[in-house]
């Protein structure tokens, strides 16, 4: 009987479930979105039980469209949208709240005390990470301050704290496995990046009780086994990855210097960096990629907060094309951008900047601009954040890159990975399999369970499909990148 392999890819605009054969290869796909809420300004939150329906619906869908059974799964992988940040009943599972969103920034103001207090060097040097409001602790600890009686309970161990992969594998398992991987973990504030468990230190600075939180276990191993799913009652879970890191795994960047960039509603660019961690002197972001076989390896990694979300935003904030995919053919009506920019930090700026008060804009507009230079512009910006990722990383590994790995839906845009190999004057290199986040998952969870023998058996899997070289002018590169970075400066909030 043939097997194969079941990731779910839980993300922050849709859930996805996906089948993968022996090779690789996707057999069967489904897809569902779901709600965004927006309660204020800066606030988003999605409904846990949403996260929970959409997984469930895709995982079956899939399998249904496939014509499998659960004894056709050898096991399944899990990958999620990170730092998203979940509470709920430990004995009714029923969360107390919204989930609050990787993009929510209600908590700049405490991330800001926690900065005048003279803490983000300590938290620095022991998660890699920056005080910001994208990351899970703060967004923790909001809760806890927020919802009646819910620090009390906490501290008797009646409550449980988990990102969106600790929510499904609690679901999934029927309550039975409270429990998130390294790379989830290192995402929280929390975690200390060196010894790879929660820091004492910084629970009680941020007042979070570890009785809420999950163990944390290496990527590649069995979690537990489905319970609560019929058609998939005892297939193992056997790997949980963030979808970055899941991402980086199905590119097969496994040794220093390589590196790739998912293009979703975010972008994000991470560089492999090997058995040591890496600190950053550009403000990038130090974390774990995985632990695999006993060993933490880790990345440097930078975070755009609104990349594709761009062209939803032309699509449903000012109704300028009726569905996403149309946001190429209206920027091809335009033989350049005309001199407008946008600027989408509409959730302020990640990495290199950190400016959690920047705020979007769009300069450059004449009498003669239209629609097609406005998507244009949007669909430039997400090129231009990702340029200036690469930059700080070559400045912070002091690697140059040979080539850049790319996934996500926005890869199908062939004008947009040009315009981005222009830019970045390297090669960038589009794989044949783009599903990349979810085959990252699904291998993890296959070494698991020895589906494959080995990393060096799939990175015989990975082939390329296409790759984009420069071809416009470099003078010509720089001066679109002086004029991106004087849009930039523009949107910041010192200005």
């Amino acid at each position: 009987m043939s097997r194969y392999l079941l990731a779910l890819d839980q993300g922050t605009t849709s859930s996805r479930a996906i089948v993968f054969d022996r090779r690789g290869r996707a057999v069967a796909k489904a897809q569902q979105e779901f709600t965004q809420h927006f309660p204020q300004p800066g606030w988003v939150e999605h409904n846990p039980c949403d996260l929970w329906e959409s997984t469930r619906r895709t995982a079956l869908g899939a399998i249904a469209e496939a014509n499998l059974t659960g004894k056709n799964i050898a096991a399944i992988g899990l990958t999620n949208q990170r730092e998203t940040t979940l509470l709920w009943d430990r004995r009714t599972g029923r969360p107390l709240h919204r989930a609050i969103v990787w993009q929510d920034r209600r908590t700049a103001d405490l991330c800001a005390k926690l900065k005048r207090d003279g803490l983000e060097p300590l938290f620095r040097r022991k998660t890699g990470l920056v005080l910001d409001p994208y990351f899970s602790g703060t967004k923790l600890r909001w809760l806890l301050d927020h919802i009646h009686g819910a620090r009390r309970r906490a501290e008797k161990g009646e409550l449980a704290f988990g990102t969106v992969d600790t929510w499904l594998l609690w679901q999934l398992t029927g309550g039975r496995v409270h429990a998130t991987d390294v790379s989830n973990a290192s995402r929280t504030l929390l975690l200390n990046l060196h010894t790879g468990d929660w820091d004492e230190e910084l629970l009680k600075i941020l007042r979070i009780p570890r009785e809420i939180l999950p163990d944390v276990h290496a990527s590649s191993e069995v979690y537990g086994e489905v319970s609560t799913l019929p058609a998939l009652r005892g297939v193992p879970i056997s790997g949980i990855a963030g979808d970055q890191q899941a991402a980086l795994f199905g590119q097969a960047c496994w040794t220093p210097g390589m590196a790739k960039n998912t293009y979703g509603t975010g972008c994000f660019l991470l560089m492999h960096t090997g058995a040591q961690p890496v600190v950053s002197k550009n403000k990038l972001l130090t974390t774990i990629a995985w632990k695999f076989e006993g060993k933490l390896e880790y990345a440097l990694e930078g975070s755009v907060f609104i990349g594709g979300a761009v062209v939803q935003w032309l699509r449903d904030g000012l109704g300028l094309i009726a569905k996403s995919a149309d946001v190429e053919k209206l920027a091809a009506q335009v033989k350049d951008n005309g001199g407008v920019y946008l600027v989408p930090a509409f959730a302020g700026l990640g990495a290199p900047h950190w400016d959690a008060g920047a705020r979007g804009l769009i300069c450059g507009l004449t009498r003669g601009s239209s629609a097609g230079h406005v998507a244009r512009a949007a669909l430039e910006s997400i090129a231009y954040q990702s340029a200036d990722l690469l930059a700080a990383m070559h400045a912070d590994a002091g690697l140059k890159l040979r080539e850049l790995r790319v996934d996500g839906g926005a890869t199908v845009n062939a004008a947009l990975m040009q315009f981005q190999a222009d830019l970045l004057r390297v090669p960038v290199v589009r794989p044949r399999t783009t599903e990349t986040t979810a085959l990252g998952a699904a291998y993890l969870a296959g070494l698991a369970v020895g589906y494959w023998k080995n990393r060096a058996e799939i990175a015989r899997l990975w082939q390329a499909d296409r790759t984009f070289r420069a071809k416009a002018p470099a003078p010509t590169t720089r001066r679109l990148l002086a004029q991106w970075h004087e849009a930039v400066a523009r949107s910041r909030s010192s200005r």
